[in-house]
């Protein structure tokens, strides 16, 4: 079953897929202890998955986005019911498993941060087949699909290739961001891949040290022929753009330390935006570090605000040109 609560005739400009979501509950603590009872203060609830934080930032900036999404249990009506709240129009494949939670806990006397990451759901064929119906529906009018976060346990590892694929048929560009055994199965179709430096280092099997190192494994990716243009994420040391054109690195906003819980997929949201907008992607990497650091300023994993990211996306400074040697 399925149900969906996008407005008949609505076309995003932005369909964002989530494999594998999550009820994010976000709470602190004194001191987090073994054994002992920890108590609490206070606890919100935010949607959450790669493809969703993506959907709600791009909501907030004003975008035309719709969310596709498997989601079974309590967990998964949750995650439905806070996306209408919040606006986001969405397309909810109905499983018969229950979405996972991901709980997060603040230790107050040392600013520690401790996550806890339940595992999703095993999917069957029928319901990953009806996923990939459904984004082939929704993205058949968009501009941009954007595929984020992690597989649930059973789906086959090669299934981000496969969206790659329906992207190209269908003639919408694919911005992905994951990891692990889905990144490592992709090998063409996507228009830019948002990757850290961990999953740099996984993709190439090598330590990349240097930031010369990292540029080049990037570099070694496109000639792969895995992406028309990547984006390094490095956290306070910014970020690399890397396209045939050229590699750019873009220098990261000083911010007082935040939680930085969602600040990638924020990144990814105002990119695509911004492409959206037919912006440069030079432009759009700059919006998405702006969107990125004002994630820092907000609690859990609730979403940045706009007018937040348009003031800090005046503080990004323009982007400097990297000469590589290749390996």
């Amino acid at each position: 079953m399925t149900s969906s609560s996008t407005p008949n005739g609505h076309q995003a400009a932005i369909v964002t897929l989530t494999m594998n979501p999550a009820l994010d509950i976000t709470t602190s603590a004194d001191q987090v202890r073994p054994t002992d009872k920890i108590r609490c203060h206070g606890v919100r609830y935010d949607p959450g998955g790669g493809g969703i934080n993506v959907a709600r930032i791009a909501r907030v900036l004003g975008a035309s986005v719709e969310a596709v999404f498997p989601a079974g249990g309590m967990a998964g009506d949750m995650i439905v019911e806070l996306l209408k709240t919040a606006g986001v129009p969405l397309y909810r494949v109905r499983i018969s498993g229950s979405t996972r939670e991901s709980f997060t806990v603040n230790e107050r006397d040392s600013g520690k941060q401790y996550r806890f990451v339940l595992p999703g759901p095993q999917l069957t064929f029928a319901e990953r087949a009806q996923c990939l119906d459904e984004l082939r529906r929704a993205a058949c009018s968009a501009q941009f699909v954007v595929a984020s976060g992690s597989l649930p346990p059973g789906v086959p590892a090669d299934l981000y290739q496969t969206v790659a694929d329906i992207c190209c048929d269908i003639g919408v560009k694919l911005v992905l961001d994951t990891s692990g055994c889905g990144l490592l199965q992709i090998t063409s179709g996507v228009f830019l891949l948002k990757v850290s430096v961990r999953e740099l280092r996984e993709c190439v099997g090598r330590k990349l040290a240097s930031e010369s190192e990292q540029v080049a494994a990037a570099q070694e990716l496109l000639q792969r022929g895995l992406a028309e243009a990547i984006v390094v994420s490095c956290g306070s040391k910014g970020a690399f753009l890397i396209t045939a054109g050229g590699s750019q690195h873009f220098s990261a906003i000083k911010m007082r330390s935040g939680s930085g819980v969602g600040a990638g997929d924020a990144m990814v949201a105002a990119i695509t935006v911004g492409l959206s907008r037919r912006w440069q992607l030079a432009e759009s990497v700059r919006y998405g570090l702006a969107a990125g650091a004002a994630m820092l300023m907000t609690p859990g994993t609730a979403a940045c605000t706009r007018d937040d990211v348009e003031r800090l996306f005046k503080l990004v400074a323009e982007p400097t040109n990297i000469e590589v040697v290749p390996r």
